[in-house]
């Protein structure tokens, strides 16, 4: 394993009088650095960080707001439309959208993306008017 050594310049250009001398100043200096932990930020590296990070903030979560909205209008998801709404989640995502109206089925949402939070829900979407969104999404 090939080792390098940032210090390898200033070890050159100093005057050592000794052995004892040059290892006394690199013990009080960093560690050799090897090349894998030079390239731990490849591309590769960076990637899996990055779909680790995406895949932990997947999971939508509902706002105070949008729960007692859920409850008061008595809106009850079934699975196939959560999984639905994280999918509308995920694409607004993925278009840049940053405040999005996710529609499923007949029920309206407007979802915070950047936090992945469901902000409010609305069941009666007739004469409705969503404001402060920058997409829209149907799913």
């Amino acid at each position: 394993m090939t080792q390098i050594n940032p210090q390898t310049t200033q070890i050159n250009q100093s005057n050592f009088t000794s052995i004892s001398q040059m290892s006394e100043y690199l013990s009080k200096k960093s560690p050799v650095v090897s090349e894998k932990e030079l390239n731990d930020d490849s591309f590769e590296a960076v990637l899996k960080k990055t779909s680790q990070k995406q895949q932990e903030s997947s999971e939508l979560k509902f706002s105070k707001h949008a729960n007692e909205r859920l409850a008061s209008r008595q809106i009850d998801l079934t699975g196939e439309q959560l999984m639905r709404l994280q999918g509308g989640t995920s694409r607004a995502r993925e278009k840049g959208i940053k405040e999005s109206l996710v529609m499923v089925d007949n029920l309206a949402f407007i979802v915070n993306i950047s936090s992945n939070t469901v902000v409010t829900a609305v069941n009666d979407t007739k004469d409705a008017v969503f404001t402060n969104i920058d997409g829209a999404i149907i799913s």
